[in-house]
């Protein structure tokens, strides 16, 4: 029996796609069997009883190579399957009752958890036990696991690291690593982590890597990890799933959060996923929508990760009908029925604005995504297009009112209210300039040209520099203190 995520389920349903409704040649391939791609019978059992018929276009390509040992690096668009492209052929390479041989590493604890539910699914009848690893759980739980020793484990970098300086595994006993969204397990922020990790693994090792974008900085560090890597591309040109519906908003800052109500009150969207920058904007917005009779959740990094579970579970069981969440979530939230998807703040980032829209169209579904889109934020909106291949239709709603500027508005840059004129000069000032004019102008030309040459730019000061030095000036006195 695979073990399960901390709370010990057994009836999990997989995250991944299963191919059912209608059957789309360009996401699936419906000519070679699970057998055909190399998959032993007992992960083909696995697929069976989780309802997989065909393998998805990145599951076909991808697995061949993977199950017969190559390093392959893999992209294709979010919601196609890559969990399983990967996890099919490490449950079905690894051995049952050797210990530790597999890691997967993910940047978030939704997304191992997830994994590791699907791997449990998938690998119903091998033998093999998944656990997981990752902060926010209690970590006796997570040591007793591991004194089990588990031929898979998938996890964070950080509590990953955490667990191998206890001594409870050696990273060379791994003979195979998994880097699920690689563009953020090797962006700044976790870069050094992954690269301490791998330094300690096996240089013989299998090395497999997928993401939905990769860019050719993060294609360039992934080789430097990986062996004659096979990179397979299935996004067809665009990055985007094109089952998604997606429309953008022209609003003023001031009137975000009253269309996003409207939007909620008149289109009546079944599970809505909006997305914000800033945790902070995301609870201030949960507490507007809670006050207009919304049922809504809030979900950030800040929240513990009871609470984070809380919510996952609500969703899992269709009990919510708005997330509000930070850019966490897109790369975490893997849940069947998300039917709109609100980019009430625009990412920065335009592969962001990739995940944050791949959370719905699900499975072969349609989804909706609509964006609030600021005067401001245009050339933005042009690089998301230009990311994805595809012109984003403007969507207008003609009883929705405007509201006015609201007087001292201050919102982000270019957006603020008018900056005041400079306050008038006091009266002494313009008569103390005048003075200065005045004796300047008495001066002959040649002792004006001398009195230039002394000032930057000959331009010769009128009143003394304005007082801009904030804080002490340091001298050899102080420098010595």
């Amino acid at each position: 029996m695979i073990e399960g995520d901390d709370d010990g389920s057994d009836d999990a349903s997989p995250r991944e796609i299963i191919a059912y409704g209608e059957r789309d040649p360009d996401l699936f391939d419906l000519e070679r069997t699970w057998e055909a791609l190399g998959l032993g019978e007992k992960v083909r059992k696995g697929l069976a009883a989780a309802g997989f018929k065909y393998a998805t276009q990145i599951q076909a390509q991808l697995i061949p190579p993977a199950a017969a040992g190559r390093d392959v690096l893999g992209q294709a668009k979010t919601g196609t399957g890559k969990t399983a492209a990967f996890g099919l052929p490490l449950l079905d390479r690894v051995k049952p009752g050797e210990g530790f041989q597999a890691l997967v590493l993910c940047p978030t604890r939704e997304l191992a958890s997830q994994i590791s539910d699907s791997l449990r699914v998938l690998g119903k009848f091998t033998g093999l036990k998944v656990c997981p690893v990752f902060g926010g759980k209690r970590m006796s739980t997570q040591i007793d696991r591991l004194r089990q020793n588990p031929e898979i484990i998938v996890g964070t970098p950080g509590r990953v690291m955490d667990m191998a300086e206890r001594g409870l595994y050696s990273f060379g006993a791994f003979r195979y690593v998994v880097l699920d969204e690689v563009d953020r397990m090797l962006d700044i922020g976790f870069r050094d982590d992954i690269r301490r990790i791998l330094k300690q693994c096996p240089p013989d090792r299998q090395t497999m890597m997928v993401s939905a974008t990769i860019s050719p900085e993060i294609e360039e560090l992934a080789r430097r990890h990986m062996r004659n890597a096979e990179k397979i591309v299935t996004s067809s040109g665009s990055l985007t799933v094109k089952m998604v519906e997606q429309h953008y908003l022209s609003v003023e800052p001031w009137d975000k959060k009253k269309l996003l109500l409207h939007l909620l009150t008149h289109e009546e969207p079944a599970l809505t996923l909006v997305f914000c920058r800033l945790k902070r904007t995301v609870d201030e917005l949960a507490e507007y929508l809670e006050r207009k009779q919304i049922d809504v959740y809030a979900m950030h990094g800040d929240m513990r990760q009871s609470a984070r579970e809380n919510v996952m579970r609500k969703l899992r069981e269709g009990k919510l009908g708005v997330v509000i969440a930070s850019d966490l979530a897109s790369r975490g939230l893997d849940v069947d029925g998300i039917t709109h998807v609100i980019n009430y703040d625009l990412p920065e980032d335009p592969e962001v604005y990739v995940h944050r829209i791949g959370r719905t169209a699900r499975a072969g579904r349609d989804g909706v995504a609509w964006s609030f889109v600021t005067q401001e934020q245009g050339k933005l909106l042009t690089q998301i297009e230009k990311l994805i291949n595809i012109e984003i239709a403007k969507m207008d709603y003609p009883d929705f009112v405007p509201s006015p500027r609201p007087e001292g508005w201050r919102g982000p840059p270019g957006s603020g209210p008018t900056p005041p004129s400079a306050p008038a000069k006091p009266v002494e000032s313009r008569y103390a300039e005048r003075d200065v004019n005045q004796k300047v102008e008495q001066l002959s030309q040649t002792d004006q040209a001398k009195l230039a040459q002394k000032f930057p730019g000959g331009v010769i000061p009128t009143k003394a520099p304005p007082k801009k030095m904030f804080g002490k000036v340091r001298t050899s006195r102080s420098n010595k203190l």
